[in-house]
């Protein structure tokens, strides 16, 4: 017998979807940092063995959207409800479920198997959590309650066996040594936005967009080329820094985390460009990916 199936992950910002997706794929996939909005796209990862294979998708945290860029992020979250066999709803131990009413009635009306994923339990009391499940319970009477630490990789394997129950029989639906459905280009892009999230504060990340123009692969070095959209002249400057210090520190980290990811050498050459308005301009954010739902 062999079990297949698509399982969404989906959640609020900020309770450890990529973190979890990560943990249960093995793979540095979605991009970790502590700002909300990191995850922008639905990114794939696949773990198949002899006898199964699960497509895990990551969403962006569930927000109110303020510009198209979010409206096409909320694409994304909404479509996870329909095309899943399995969801996980990722909660933690402090956040407020009601931000989310509208899509745990989705789940609700969906009738698709679902998990309830209470992650960060390091940071909790027993008596806590079982409060929480009994809550989580009342509110999701038919979906299973799994407590888990996603950074401590605590109960991984328990939710990695309640999936794998609720899966259904079916072929693979990827070559068993695929990992992801996305390119290089879309990775390296992603290393250097992580890069953009940690080392800038306030609306610099959220208003820069990575494209990679170039991206050539030879034996023995990758050379990629990247041009970071901004929405402002003014973004430009902070972006690059005095003598351009601050791009150069991007490029490094980014050239670094490129190099483990791939296990070569890399080259990467920055450009910043000024692309005014790009998060409601519907022809740049098509161009950027985001109209694939």
């Amino acid at each position: 017998m062999h079990k297949s199936g698509f399982v969404n992950i989906i959640g609020n910002p900020n309770v450890g979807k990529s973190t979890l997706m990560n943990a249960l794929v093995g793979e540095k996939l979605s991009i970790i940092t502590s700002k909300a909005q990191t995850t922008r796209h639905r990114i794939m990862g696949i773990v198949s063995g002899d006898d199964f294979q699960i497509v895990y998708s990551d969403t962006p945290g569930i927000l109110k959207p303020a510009y198209k860029l979010q409206e096409s992020m909320m694409k994304f979250v909404t479509g996870a409800l329909t095309d899943a066999d399995v969801i996980l709803y990722v909660t933690d131990t402090v956040e407020q479920s009601d931000r989310s009413a509208e899509i745990l009635e989705g789940i609700r009306r969906s009738g698709i198997p679902t998990v309830v994923v209470v992650n960060k339990i390091d940071l909790t009391t027993p008596e806590e959590l079982e409060a929480l499940t009994e809550k989580w319970h009342a509110e999701l009477p038919e979906a299973r309650i799994v407590p888990a630490s996603a950074r401590e990789r605590f109960n991984i394997e328990g939710l990695f066996r309640t999936i794998l129950e609720l899966l259904p029989e079916g072929p693979a639906f990827y070559p068993k040594e695929t990992l992801t459905d996305k390119t290089l280009r879309f990775f390296a892009s992603e290393i250097i936005r992580e890069k953009i999230l940690r080392f800038y504060d306030k609306e610099i990340p959220y208003c820069c967009q990575i494209e990679i123009d170039a991206y050539k692969e030879e034996p023995a070095i990758d050379r990629i080329s990247a041009t970071i959209h901004v929405a402002r002249d003014s973004q430009k400057g902070i972006l690059i820094g005095h003598k351009g210090e601050k791009l150069k520190r991007v490029g490094q980290t980014a050239r670094e985390d490129l190099e483990r990811f791939l296990d070569k050498k890399v080259f990467l050459q920055l450009f910043v460009k000024v692309s005014t308005d790009w998060r409601n301009d519907e022809r740049k954010l098509r161009q950027f990916g985001y109209d694939q739902e």
